[in-house]
């Protein structure tokens, strides 16, 4: 194929929808940790396995694993025939989008020009479709999930697609289950329970069991969402229920040790997540939850004001669970390097054992960069702003990490946090000296950002 059937190959190729003209590229995506999160999730047995060998074909692409890609492919193609056949036509157009893109990037025009071609077949029976691609639920459901894999600042575009999936297909279980997770999603990095009614996302889990009442995914979603509401009755049946139904689906397991732990029951989750480790080995998510319940147990004790006598037990317990808390964090980020949460986890760790310099370099190095989503930017300059007011002992410096992660304009609970201190450090400044420059200046600036005069 000349240079100039190449050139025309590839404006046609970008008319396709699929990974490679949806997700956000190399620059914006862990590509380690993403691909890592997918073959944990085929590995256990996930349902909608199709979906995440397309995903896994579009990362082993992008990391130049084009023959790994194809042979993701295949399999995708394979359990849609096996388990899709009624619906198989509909199903496979992501699937030969992301044939054509790969093959495109092996060289490999002329095969890549033939699944064009598959799909300028299969369009012709859609009366709204393009010539090579057509937006019916089957493609803006796999375009939700997509988004919702890669970055919190897609999330409001993935709900979108779910939405438009289920405009035409309302009682599709897995439509309902993708719309109710981008809302909860999105409440949660709103950051603003403004009360104790149900929330959108509430509703649409309790849709998702409405339609499939055995949905064990559903089930432990819908519980968290429940706790955070303080309606622990029916939130602990539905994780009875998931537990009995699944005990053995990492997917499920996890959110349940995660629901155990905000409850208490820390060696309850410990247990079901090393149990769910066993099957997901390399998963950051679990080794950083079990990281979790051993600061859990590490702050319980320090109720206890024997821990701080060397003679006592329970000061020997202190050190072994502050090196739990290290192993597990330090685990998590050795298998997602941009695993921000845990590298603050691993600081604040060191920050209780008194390993200041540590923790300082941790914040330090977090601060330098650069393609970080704006909710973990935030937490890094709360974060930063607490260590520098408790331990660095200046007001000033901690007050300029506060007005960074407010300047950002995400609404989170970090965001949240750094303006309620700001508030706190200016007034506390003005009481001292109410010609105090600098709060001033930060009180007209946070005015100014609230759009006040």
């Amino acid at each position: 194929m000349s240079d100039q059937g190449k050139d025309l190959l590839k404006v046609k190729l970008d008319q396709l929808q699929c990974h490679f003209t949806w997700v956000p590229q190399k620059e914006n995506i862990d590509l380690d940790d993403m691909k890592q999160r997918l073959e944990d999730s085929i590995q256990s047995g996930v349902k909608y396995r199709a979906t995440s060998y397309n995903q896994l074909a579009f990362v082993n692409c992008l990391q130049g694993n084009c023959e790994e890609a194809i042979q993701n492919l295949q399999e995708a193609e394979k359990i849609l025939r096996e388990n899709h056949e009624d619906e198989f036509e509909k199903r496979i157009i992501i699937t030969y989008g992301n044939r054509a893109w790969v093959n495109y990037h092996m060289g490999q025009l002329t095969e890549a020009q033939s699944y064009l071609d598959k799909l300028e077949r299969i369009c012709q029976q859609f009366p709204d479709a393009s010539r090579y691609t057509a937006m019916i639920p089957e493609v803006y459901r796999e375009k939700g999930w997509a988004l919702l894999s890669s970055a919190a600042r897609y999330y409001e575009e993935a709900k979108e697609c779910f939405i438009k999936a289920l405009e035409q297909d309302p009682v599709n279980v897995e439509w309902n289950l993708g719309y109710a997770t981008a809302l909860s999603r999105l409440e949660w990095f709103s950051g603003i329970r403004k009360n104790h009614a149900p929330s959108e996302s509430v509703n649409q889990f309790r849709r998702v069991l409405e339609l499939d009442p055995d949905h064990g995914e559903a089930m432990v979603l819908l519980a968290l969402k429940l706790q955070e509401l303080d309606r622990k009755e029916e939130a602990f049946t539905l994780v009875e229920q998931a537990l009995h139904k699944f005990p053995n689906f990492p997917h499920v397991i996890r959110y349940v040790a995660k629901f155990l732990r905000k409850e208490g029951a820390v060696d309850k989750s410990i247990e079901l997540l090393k149990k769910a480790l066993k099957i997901t080995p390399k998963c950051a998510f679990l080794h950083h939850q079990i990281g979790l319940c051993y600061r859990n147990k590490q702050i319980a004790l320090t109720k206890n004001s024997c821990y701080r006598d060397s003679h006592n037990p329970a000061f020997q317990q202190q050190a072994e669970l502050i090196n739990q808390c290290k192993y597990y964090f330090k685990k998590a980020i050795e298998l997602r390097k941009s695993f921000t949460n845990a590298q603050i986890d691993l600081a604040l760790i060191f920050i209780k054992n008194k390993e200041y310099l540590k923790a300082r370099e941790i914040f330090r190095n977090l601060q330098k960069l650069e393609d970080l989503r704006p909710e973990d930017k935030q937490a890094i300059h709360y974060q930063s702003g607490c260590f520098e007011l408790s331990h660095g002992r200046s007001e000033s410096n901690a007050i300029s990490h506060f007005l960074k992660g407010y300047k950002i304009k995400h609404a989170s609970k970090s965001r949240q946090l750094c303006r309620e201190n700001l508030n706190t450090l200016i007034a506390k400044r003005l009481r001292r000296n109410p010609s105090d420059s600098e709060a001033n200046r930060v009180r007209g600036f946070l005015h100014q950002l609230d759009g006040e005069r």
